[in-house]
């Protein structure tokens, strides 16, 4: 992924205002991150817990959308769960997070959910270079290309559906 500044990130969220993009909060260490490394940018906010955000470049441009997740731990964290972007699995490190749909639709409460790692770090988790336990990778035939290829639609796939 190509760096992205805190403009870029900005005006990249396509299911916000533009006022709440300008008030969301951005990591300071934007050029600390491993930009090489990463498919899609995402982060949780560390003054709202329940609230996350993930940028991923979509033709060729940076597309954000603002995510909920839940406010408290349930019971069923516990359990082994699939990030359903990187296939990842995690005992308690899975959250359904939840955007609302863009525009019109958007306004009238619709949104899109998907069970992600919590910590949005899909990117590193498929590389091998975070590690998310023992069995958090199943054993699959594909190479670590293919994978990051997989990750990239799921994100892409997700993002159309927001912006549908």
């Amino acid at each position: 992924m190509k760096p992205l500044t805190e403009t870029d990130i900005r005006g990249a969220f396509v299911n916000c205002s533009k006022g709440e993009a300008k008030r969301l909060s951005v990591p300071r260490d934007l050029a600390d991150q491993q930009w090489e490394d990463l498919d899609f940018f995402g982060w949780r906010d560390p003054q709202a817990p329940d609230r996350a955000y993930l940028v991923a470049e979509i033709d060729g441009r940076p597309q954000g959308v603002t995510l909920r997740g839940a406010q408290s731990a349930m019971s069923w964290q516990t359990r082994r769960s699939m990030c359903s972007l990187c296939v990842t699995t995690h005992t308690g490190g899975v959250a359904l997070l939840v955007a609302p749909k863009a525009g019109k639709a958007g306004k009238q409460g619709d949104s899109v959910g998907a069970y992600m790692c919590s910590d949005l770090a899909c990117s590193l988790y498929v590389r091998g270079l975070k590690d998310a336990g023992a069995g958090a990778r199943m054993h699959e035939t594909l190479t670590t290309e293919e994978k990051i290829e997989r990750t990239v639609a799921n994100v892409a796939g997700f993002i159309a559906k927001v912006t549908a």
